[in-house]
């Protein structure tokens, strides 16, 4: 169980990931991201999470080069679109991300989701496994998959995806998905962990925050770590950044973790995966 912040979990390959990290889905490029991620880096951070889509990777690779921290210390995350699926857009897609950036390598790539229709994630599947062996990425993995998706991918593949960032909280706590995962050596990762802030005055949650003088959220980031599951918590707010990380001094109790599992609806805020096909 992690102790400190920059505590990590081992993915299948070796690499090493940090249990927490800087998540900046709808943070706006230039200044808002530059503050968010230099802030999150300040206070000890070392994974930040970012994608094409959020069209902010510009503004993070000038965060990580104004933060001063060497990047063999950071483990940093971005993933490729729907509309750039397919072998050779998405080995142009990583270049395009990896410039923007400012990178010479990613820790972790991740297809954004399966999108089913366009039936294409095993050839940008393919690709990954190319720029895996190349060097170019440390690891890869997927966003989004459920266990049929993953079942499918691996039939094919020649590497396994290290991690699969997935919708995770109270109220979706995808415990089937959890279980597969496990079983076959993938890191399960939340996004959302907080379901937007739809959990913050959940009085389940309230009472336990209280019971440890803590906020909600950090009960719920809390339940993420002693659930085995990375969480990525995005703010803009230099003092929830620090307070989403401070987290490392209590310990919720079996009986505190019943009642957080307990809350499981399997209610999304996002989009079903079998459903979600915009490119």
């Amino acid at each position: 169980m992690p102790t400190q912040l920059q505590d990590t979990t081992t993915l299948h390959n070796g690499v090493k990931m940090p249990w927490l990290g800087l998540g900046v889905f709808l943070v706006e490029d230039g200044d808002e991201v530059i503050h968010s991620v230099k802030s999150a880096l300040k206070h000890g951070y070392k994974s930040i999470d970012t994608a094409a889509v959020y069209k902010n990777e510009k503004g993070v690779g000038q965060a990580i080069k104004e933060s001063g921290v060497p990047r063999e210390e950071l483990f940093i995350t971005s993933k490729v679109w729907n509309a750039d699926q397919g072998y050779e857009s998405t080995l142009q897609a990583f270049e395009t991300s990896l410039d923007k950036l400012g990178l010479e390598y990613l820790d972790l790539y991740l297809i954004h989701w399966p999108v089913p229709e366009q039936a294409k994630y095993k050839e940008t599947w393919k690709a990954m496994e190319k720029l895996y062996k190349d060097g170019k990425i440390r690891a890869i993995g997927v966003s989004n998959f459920k266990e049929h998706h993953l079942e499918d991918l691996i039939q094919d593949a020649e590497v396994k995806p290290m991690v699969n960032q997935v919708e995770f909280h109270p109220h979706l706590a995808q415990v089937e998905l959890h279980e597969y995962c496990k079983k076959h050596g993938i890191q399960l990762e939340a996004w959302s962990p907080l379901k937007q802030g739809q959990l913050l005055d959940d009085p389940t949650l309230t009472k336990i925050a209280e019971k440890h003088g803590k906020s909600t959220a950090q009960v719920i980031i809390r339940w993420d770590l002693q659930s085995e599951v990375v969480t990525i918590p995005k703010s803009v707010k230099e003092q929830r950044i620090v307070a989403n990380a401070d987290v490392f001094d209590f310990e919720l109790s079996e009986e505190d973790m019943k009642a957080i599992n307990e809350l499981n609806k399997e209610e999304r805020v996002g989009p079903d995966p079998d459903e979600m096909n915009r490119v």
